[in-house]
């Protein structure tokens, strides 16, 4: 019973996490309607990961994995919005900060969004694997 992937889905989330601290906190980026939605699901994942990591609680992937699949449904969504102006028109963020903005566009591909799709997918994949290992 390795605890590897439960180590990588703790660290993916803490880095996600200090990331979006870092982006509105430090830079002053505020979250849009789609950002708060990850956050939401994102930032519960530090504390239970950092316990199940603890005490080496394999199970935690059924709590982890339906959060982290929701969280890349949301965060693929938001990239989404961002990138294919067809589906501007079905933007639902009508106050405050358009989810369609981009406040970074490193190498014209890499937003905030698809900083988050990353973290939701590293952790969904380390919980597969995880739920895969003989008990």
């Amino acid at each position: 019973m390795t605890n590897k992937p439960l180590l990588i889905a703790w660290l993916a989330s803490v880095i996600a996490t200090l990331g979006s601290l870092f982006f509105s906190e430090v830079l002053h980026f505020v979250p849009c309607t789609f950002c708060w939605y990850q956050r939401i699901l994102m930032y519960p994942m530090v504390i239970l990961l950092g316990i199940a990591f603890y005490h080496r609680d394999l199970s935690i992937n059924r709590y982890i994995l339906p959060l982290s699949i929701l969280g890349a449904f949301v965060s693929g969504y938001h990239y989404a919005l961002q990138k294919i102006p067809a589906l501007k028109a079905f933007e639902t963020c009508s106050s405050g900060v358009p989810c369609s903005g981009l406040y970074i566009n490193w190498l014209g591909f890499i937003t905030i969004p698809l900083l988050a799709l990353i973290g939701f997918i590293i952790i969904t994949i380390c919980m597969l694997l995880i739920r895969q290992q003989p008990k």
